[in-house]
C-alpha cells in the first residue's frame, strides 16, 4: 500500500489528473472527428494541397501532454533527488504513459478498429520520445518543438517510408523508430545532473583504486 500511496501523492503534485484528462480528451476527439481530412500543402507531391486525416497528427498533443508531468515547481527538486525518488518518478511516468496509451488504443479501436488504435499508440510513443528529447535539450517549455518539426516533415512529405502516421501497424520499421525515439528520450530524461556527476566521478577513479576500495569494504564487512 505504501508504494501505491506514494504514487498517488506524486501524481497529485505532478499534474497527473490534468495530464490524463488531456490525453483522454485527445483520444475522444480522434475517435469522433479523426476521420475528417484537413487540407495541408505538401512539398513531396509537387506543392499541391492534400487532405490528411485529423487523427494522424493528434497523437502529438497526447505526447506533449505526457511530458508536462516532468515540469512544474518540483522538477528541479526531482532531478536532484536520490535513487528512491528516481525510481518513483520512473514508475509514475511509465504508469501514466501506459494508462494514456491503453485508453487511446481502446477509443480508436472502438471507433475505427484495432489497426488504427495500434498506429495511434505508435505515434504517441514516437512523439513522446521526441518531446522528452526536446524538453531536455531546449527546456521544458519547448517540449513541443522537435515533435512539431517532425510533424511538419510528415505533412510536407506524406506517405513516404518514414511516415509512421500512415504506415500500417505491421510495419516493423516504424516500430523500430518508436523504440529508438522513446529510448533516446528516456535516456536523456534519466541523465539528471546528479546521475551525470556520479558517472563522471566513477569514470575518474582508477581501476586499481576501485579494487582497493572493494577490498577494504569486504574487510570491514568480515570484521
Amino acid at each position: 500500500m505504501t508504494g501505491n500511496d506514494d504514487l498517488l501523492r506524486y501524481g497529485r503534485a505532478h499534474r497527473g489528473g490534468a495530464v490524463l484528462a488531456g490525453t483522454a480528451a485527445v483520444a475522444i476527439l480522434s475517435a469522433l472527428f479523426g476521420g475528417t481530412h484537413i487540407a495541408l500543402p505538401s512539398i513531396g507531391n509537387g506543392g499541391i494541397t492534400t487532405g490528411l486525416p485529423f487523427r494522424h497528427e493528434l497523437p502529438l498533443l497526447s505526447a506533449v501532454f505526457l511530458t508536462a508531468t516532468l515540469g512544474g515547481a518540483m522538477s528541479e527538486h526531482d532531478e536532484m533527488g536520490g535513487a528512491a525518488m528516481h525510481r518513483l518518478r520512473g514508475a509514475y511516468c511509465a504508469l501514466l504513459t501506459l494508462t494514456a496509451c491503453a485508453f487511446s488504443f481502446g477509443t480508436e479501436a472502438l471507433a475505427t478498429g484495432p489497426a488504427a488504435g495500434a498506429v495511434f499508440v505508435r505515434s504517441v510513443l514516437i512523439w513522446l520520445g521526441l518531446a522528452l528529447l526536446s524538453a531536455k535539450l531546449l527546456g521544458q517549455q519547448l517540449g513541443w518543438a522537435i515533435p512539431l518539426a517532425s510533424a511538419l516533415l510528415l505533412i510536407w512529405y506524406p506517405k513516404t517510408w518514414w511516415d509512421w502516421t500512415a504506415n500500417p501497424p505491421t510495419e516493423l520499421c516504424s516500430w523500430a523508430v518508436a523504440g529508438t525515439a522513446l529510448g533516446a528520450g528516456v535516456v536523456a530524461t534519466a541523465a539528471t545532473p546528479w546521475r551525470r556527476r556520479v558517472i563522471f566521478r566513477r569514470s575518474r577513479i582508477p581501476s586499481g583504486h576501485n579494487r582497493l576500495v572493494s577490498a577494504a569494504q569486504a574487510w570491514f564487512r568480515s570484521g
